[in-house]
């Protein structure tokens, strides 16, 4: 008539249990949502639809990292992205485990599965029962061993003891003790209760933990998803005048993984449109036999990781393989050169194109990071091989602006005529003060409006927002719209700016060691880093100029980072110097030692500045890492090696 705690090591009673009434009603919604066994179908798809998202989250991680080999890496990229990608690693093998258990148990419930023999029927011999604790069958069973006891019925004097253990399902009767039948389980029998003990933790409490821990990511998972969703939702451009696939002559499939291309594909699609073809342009994912009616394809794709597909062009591969024929085709790439492996994906499509038999009607080209004018040349050839004019104005819709007000400078180079200056902004004051400042960190860019002009140009970040400034190292250069705008500035002038995340390039987090090499006005976010790091942590600066007498930036400050233990050590060179005269990588190259066993002991290279001295750089570190069994690429791939070059 109820339920009983009994110490398993005493025997001793604890007492009645009482399950509370919150708990019960949270297993039967859990199970079954209140509604019988139509609820327990219902979250049976539930579980399904779990371990779908799951198995494709987990293939996602994989493709954004570049490969299953580096799931576990830090994810890379804006804060929901982050958040996101970070619960998947900690919780999805325990969403998976849950759901695929949770379905085995439906399956078993609703009979889906096979089932054990029922056991002959058995009855007791007749006389008086004897008390429990002298049935010597029970007591030869180890408390440790026993699943279930279930106790003969009062009112039934044939009815006998069932003893369920780990292995067996035995019968005992309740007036001799003898045992009437035993009858071991099946594997499926051990199968089910092992599985029913996974999705439940129940007597693995380590497994129980990581199960409720996983179940509590739930809420986050979903808001950081849409948050993700929604923005590349956003930033897909609305093509005006998409012609329906069948009809068109003009057909542009894009692969994108941060939308970014798909403004490109637009500016191409109005191109077309103004020259009098039928333009329909979708996703990669999307082809299909309703395009193959064109006259002309063109293919604009980024890459994902390690030249991976970006995320509208995962299935493009097999797309591929199940449309019929062929046509005339372009493929237009899009990355970054700073990358090893650059436009990657663009290049294993135009491979998987050729191995089909489509006709290029001009080689792969590759655009650097997003370079209007590089795609502006692209469309050129493209409009001669048909004898007409493709001018491709491309803009990118320029993002919110917020005014901010230049409140000192100081000014380098104007002797040796390479004028750099370290500009310093704050919101500016008004009715109600200075107003917030925006949320960034050194390394983040600054992106400035210069008048005139629509596109934007971006600064790295030398301050973070809890120094109360925004600041950065600007190079005057020649016919320099946003660079002359930017030293023509007095103090109280204003520009129209905005933020941009770039967290890829920083430290990572923890105290291991961290190089940081520079030149010119790539010093900007290296010093950021240095100001920052208050902890202490190991950080070595290499830095090139020309004079120290007329282009040392941060001189003093990095003096005092020095005495303040923030900066580890500094080694500057100076190419326009009577004696000594050296660049940044003549250092790098006499300190080998030194960086290698800064290396070993995990430490990480950050590097900002011109592309001659980026190359210059990296040749140099190759030799010196090769010795240690690694090469820069790899330190790339893994986020040991970051770069900001221009």
């Amino acid at each position: 008539s109820g339920i009983e705690r009994i110490d398993p090591a005493t025997g001793a009673d604890l007492g009645p249990y009482t399950l509370s009434p919150v708990i019960r009603f949270i297993i039967q919604l859990h199970r079954s949502l209140l509604l019988g066994d139509n609820g327990r179908i219902v979250t049976a798809i539930g579980a399904l639809g779990l371990m779908g998202l799951g198995l494709t989250g987990l293939s996602l991680l994989a493709r954004r990292a570049g490969g299953w080999r580096r799931l576990l890496d830090p994810v890379k990229g804006r804060p929901a992205t982050v958040l996101h990608g970070t619960l998947g690693q900690l919780a999805i093998v325990g969403l998976i485990l849950s759901s695929l258990t949770g379905l085995w148990m439906s399956a078993n419930s609703f009979g889906l599965l096979p089932e054990a023999p029922l056991p002959a029927q058995v009855t007791a011999a007749d006389g008086q029962p004897v008390p429990v604790g002298s049935l010597a069958a029970l007591k030869a069973i180890d408390v440790a061993d026993l699943s279930k006891l279930t106790f003969p019925s009062p009112v039934d004097p044939t009815d006998v003891y069932e003893v369920k253990t780990t292995a067996v399902d035995a019968m005992v009767d309740p007036t001799t003790g003898d045992v009437l039948q035993v009858t071991p389980l099946t594997f499926l029998q051990r199968f089910n209760a092992f599985i029913a003990g996974v999705h439940t933790g129940r007597g693995m409490a380590a497994l129980g933990i990581l199960l409720g821990l996983s179940a509590a990511t739930i809420p986050v998972f979903g808001w950081s998803g849409i948050m993700v969703w929604a923005r590349r939702r956003s930033l897909k451009p609305r093509i005006a005048g998409n012609a329906a696939a069948k009809s068109a002559n003009v057909v542009i499939l894009v692969g994108s993984e941060g939308q970014t291309t798909w403004g490109f594909a637009a500016t191409l699609h109005q191109a077309f449109v103004k020259v009098g073809a039928k333009v329909h342009t979708t996703a990669m994912n999307d082809l299909s036999p309703d395009h193959m009616q064109a006259a002309l394809m063109l293919i604009l794709t980024s890459t994902a990781g390690d030249g991976a597909a970006p995320a509208s062009a995962t299935g493009f591969a097999d797309r591929l393989k199940a449309v019929p024929g062929s046509l005339p085709v372009a493929v237009l790439g899009f990355g970054d050169k700073t990358f090893p492996n650059f436009c990657g994906y663009a290049h294993a499509v135009e491979a998987a194109l050729e191995r089909r038999g489509w006709q290029t009607v001009m080689p792969l080209r590759s655009i650097d990071r997003q370079s209007a004018q590089e795609f502006a040349q692209w469309g050129r050839d493209l409009g001669a091989l048909f004898e007409f004019d493709l001018t491709l104005e491309h803009v990118a819709e320029p993002p919110a602006t917020q005014d901010l007000e230049l409140i000192s400078r100081e000014d380098y180079g104007h002797a040796i005529g390479t004028p750099i200056a370290v500009l310093r902004f704050r919101r500016p004051r008004g009715r109600f003060g200075r107003g917030r400042m925006p949320q960034f960190a050194a390394g983040d860019l600054l992106g400035v409006v210069p008048p005139g002009s629509a596109s934007p140009r971006f600064y790295s970040l030398a301050s973070g927002a809890e120094d109360g400034f925004v600041e950065i190292c600007v190079r005057l250069r020649d016919g320099g719209l946003c660079s002359g705008h930017l030293h023509g500035l007095a103090v109280g002038d204003r520009i129209a700016s905005f933020v941009r995340e770039n967290p890829t390039f920083r430290p990572v987090e923890g105290q291991a060691p961290v190089i940081l090499i520079g030149a010119g006005a790539g010093i900007g976010p290296l010093a950021g880093f240095v100001r920052a790091n208050t902890s202490g942590r190991p950080l070595h600066l290499y830095w090139g100029g020309r004079r120290p007498d007329a282009d040392f930036l941060y001189q003093e400050e990095l003096a005092e980072h020095l005495a303040e233990r923030r900066l580890t050590s500094l080694r500057a060179a100076f190419s326009r110097i009577p004696r000594g005269a050296a660049y940044v990588q003549d250092h790098i190259a006499a300190d080998a030692d030194l960086l290698r066993h800064l290396i070993r002991q995990g430490g990480q290279i950050v590097v900002c500045g011109g592309r001659d001295m980026a190359e210059a750089v990296t040749h140099t570190l190759e030799r010196i890492v090769h010795p240690l069994g690694l090469d820069t690429a790899t330190m790339k791939l893994t986020g040991r090696y970051v770069e900001d070059v221009y």
